[in-house]
């Protein structure tokens, strides 16, 4: 009895191919069992046979030596001469039937013999049957332990797929991941290529309107009026100007965006804002890491500190302030100047981050507070207009810092940006001309630089929305010069536009003597030539 196992590589079907395997072995195993125990049977029946033959022998024996006897009886009753012939015949029948039934059981003695050997026969048949069984088995359970030890070298193999497949999932996932990146970095890029095929001023001019981005509530920069809404400062004026230069209505087409909190440069950069003038000073990382461009410059600042005298009432200076909490804007450049300046002067302070640091300070959560000189100037007249503090309190008169206040667009918006900064450089210009918003009709044209300023576009705008020759014109109209500017956001607005700083009256900030001024003043405010 033969069992033939296909054996091929393992593959996905080892599994069934084992188990398969695990039930040949077990039948192979139960046909040897059937075998041994017919073995045994027939070897029971050889072991029977053999007892026969030889009581059969042992009769054979018993019977000869009864002849033998018979034998010397006729022998002897021959010698004696005796006539007893009756006797000698029945001795020699008894014989000759003793010598039949000898003969009869030779016979069976040899077919016994014959079915020995038959079965000894099927004995050896079978014992080579068992022992290719057991050949079959061995070779089985082999084969089998050949199959189980690849099949556990396929699940360790499968193990580490699984590893692999899992470090293939996590680097897929930070693929994905990296993927939404560049696809937003893509966005961006193209969002960018957009602006750089489509000035703001044309989106402007389809649009309708513009999105000036402005901090309110700041007297002189960008304040409300809370009874009437109408909105004044310096940044205002800013705003207005720029309007009325691109040919909207000041009064209808400006929407002023709150851009007071840190994320005024995510507002500018997705378009929420076109341009922002939000007192923001102009830095490097500003200017070359975020998607900004800086304009024009309309307020030189610097970072000062508001004290509560009745904390430090000796305060006359910063260094006099060691140990005092102080409220700062969070995300502001002063934040990281006063730290600056702490370290530099080996004095400790605790820093109060807050957005909302003038209302902290009036609730007296810390002792000063800090941030541009012209923000501290416009929150000290406004605790006091409102007597919002229960305290006296100072500007320390030092500036720790500069703080150039500039105007903002996108980046690679050329000609947006260069209207945002010549809009301010006219007005800069037209005062130093003695051009105001009273005498700019009656001008007299026949100088170059007068007729350039009131009649020419300069190259200013897109090829779809050039600026219209009289553009400085509007600005005059609407706003004035600079000093005008300057005098309607901070002092009593009597200013003529061209008598200089001193003779700027009722002033919250004086611009005489600073850097504000103009360079004929000994500022630092002056256009490069418009031509």
């Amino acid at each position: 009895m033969l069992i033939s196992v296909p054996l091929t590589g393992c593959t996905g079907e080892d599994e069934d191919k084992i188990d398969q395997l695990e039930i040949n072995i077990q039948n192979n195993q139960s046909m040897m069992n059937e075998l041994n125990s017919t073995v045994e049977g027939l070897q029971g029946n050889i072991g029977q046979l053999n007892l026969t033959i030889v009581g059969l022998e042992t009769e054979i024996i018993t019977l000869l030596l009864q002849i033998s006897e018979y034998e010397s009886s006729i022998t002897s009753l021959n010698n004696q001469n005796e006539t007893n012939v009756d006797l000698i015949n029945q001795l020699s029948l008894n014989i000759s039937n003793l010598e039949l039934i000898i003969t009869e059981l030779g016979v069976q003695i040899i077919s016994l013999q014959d079915a020995k050997t038959v079965l000894e026969v099927q004995i050896g048949i079978l014992e080579n049957a068992k022992s290719e069984l057991e050949n079959q088995v061995s070779s089985l359970s082999l084969i089998n332990q050949d199959l189980n030890t690849e099949n556990q070298d396929l699940n360790e193999e499968n193990q580490d797929l699984n590893t692999e497949n899992q470090d293939l999932t996590i680097d897929i996932s930070e693929l994905q991941y990296f993927a939404s990146i560049l696809n937003a970095t893509i966005s961006e890029l193209l969002d960018t290529i957009s602006m750089m095929d489509n000035s703001t001023l044309d989106t402007i001019i389809d649009r309708g309107y513009m999105k000036c981005g402005v901090k309110q509530g700041q007297y002189g920069m960008a304040d409300i009026d809370p009874d009437t809404g109408e909105r004044s400062g310096l940044d205002i004026s800013y705003c207005r100007a720029i309007a009325v230069a691109i040919g909207l209505n000041p009064e209808n087409d400006i929407e002023y965006i709150n851009s007071g909190g840190s994320n005024r440069f995510e507002l500018l950069a997705n378009g929420s804002v076109d341009v922002l003038i939000r007192t923001t000073t102009w830095t490097t990382s500003r200017d070359a890491v975020l998607n900004a461009d800086f304009g024009a410059i309309n307020f030189y600042d610097g970072q000062g500190i508001l004290v509560n005298t009745d904390e430090f009432p000796d305060a006359t200076s910063a260094l006099d302030l060691d140990g005092a909490s102080i409220c700062v804007a969070i995300g502001s450049t002063s934040a990281g100047n006063i730290a600056d300046y702490f370290e530099e002067n080996n004095m400790s302070y605790q820093a109060v981050n807050t957005w909302q640091e003038t209302q902290d300070f009036v609730n007296e959560n810390c002792d000063a507070v800090t941030g541009d000189m012209s923000a501290l100037v416009a929150a000290k007249w406004d605790i006091e207009q409102n007597g919002a503090a229960d305290f006296e309190m100072t500007i320390i008169p030092e500036l720790l810092s500069k703080e150039p206040l500039a105007s903002v667009t996108r980046d690679y918006d050329t000609e947006w940006n260069e209207i945002v900064a010549w809009v301010w450089y006219g007005m800069i210009t037209a005062e130093e001309l003695g051009i105001t918003s009273n005498n700019y009709q009656n001008a007299d044209t026949s100088k170059p630089s007068i007729d350039r300023l009131l009649n020419e576009n300069l190259g200013l705008g897109t090829e779809s929305n050039p600026l219209s020759n009289t553009w400085m014109q509007s600005v005059l109209e609407e706003v004035g010069n600079y000093g005008e500017a300057y005098d309607d956001a901070f002092c009593d607005g009597s200013y003529d536009g061209y008598s200089g700083s001193d003779s700027m009256t009722g002033c919250l900030i004086s611009r005489s003597g600073t850097l504000n001024a103009l360079v004929s003043e000994g500022g630092v405010q002056y256009s490069p030539p418009m031509r």
